[in-house]
């Protein structure tokens, strides 16, 4: 079996739709798009790719956006069984990569309990595809060695992050729903002994029509004087001023 082979009955595809322009899809992704009886997407998939879908296909949104009413995790598993159960070819269309911060797994384990045939097609992740939009290595053999995603939403006191350990491992952070709890996020990091000059780039909508960009230091993210829109990708670390402008943020 090809990726690209076309979905059997009650079979579902856990889909990344990458950042958002249609053309960084991979080939699986666009020919399941095109052919399915079902697709459950998120609110992060952009409109370009969703006009690839068949018109005669059934769209069902299942956004979840921080802050915002949101479909709950249960009812989204449930409705890709209840699907999968009446013989539809689904695909499950997810922004960026499905097994990045964009619980696949979770998705994944409810299919394999109720027993439905999956297929993974993995996406271009943002953490990646953000950053090189905007002419920014994440990594650079001068700068960095390692390389740490995080996800915006440890940011409370009962975080899992190791501040202290991760500034002392990672000289370069990308940061996933980073926006809403920068100044937070942004002071934990001069805490744990980052500089406060390091820079930060705040990326909304990469490679799409209403993409913005943003650039600052850690110490006006931490006061609140450098912000961005949401929902966008953060990189914190000197990669930022390697960065080479080659596309304008809004070109047609």
């Amino acid at each position: 079996m090809k990726l690209s082979d076309p979905l059997h009955p009650g079979e579902v595809a856990l889909v990344g739709a990458g950042p958002g322009d249609a053309g960084l899809l991979t080939l699986a992704a666009a020919a399941l798009i095109r052919n399915c009886d079902a697709v459950v997407f998120d609110a992060l998939v952009s409109d370009d790719v969703l006009a690839m879908v068949d018109p005669t296909a059934e769209k069902i949104a299942a956004g979840k956006r921080g802050g915002r009413p949101s479909a709950r995790q249960d009812d989204i598993c449930d409705t890709l069984i209840r699907l999968a159960q009446h013989g539809k070819r689904v695909v499950r269309l997810k922004g960026g990569d499905p097994f990045v911060f964009g619980r696949g797994g979770e998705e994944m384990l409810s299919l394999v309990q109720a027993g439905i045939h999956f297929r993974i097609i993995p996406g271009i992740t943002s953490g990646i595809a953000a950053p090189a939009m905007a002419g920014i290595p994440v990594t650079d053999r001068v700068i960095n060695s390692t390389l740490a995603f995080i996800t915006g939403h440890e940011a409370s006191d009962e975080s899992r992050i190791d501040w202290q350990a991760l500034v002392a491992a990672f000289p370069v952070l990308v940061i996933y729903m980073g926006t809403r709890n920068l100044a937070v996020i942004a002071g934990k990091l001069l805490a744990a002994g980052m500089s406060e000059t390091t820079p930060v780039a705040i990326l909304h909508a990469v490679s799409g029509p209403d993409e913005q960009r943003a650039f600052g230091t850690l110490r006006q993210a931490s006061s609140g004087e450098l912000i961005g829109k949401s929902p966008a990708i953060v990189i914190v670390g000197d990669v930022v001023d390697r960065r080479q402008s080659w596309p304008e943020p809004h070109r047609d």
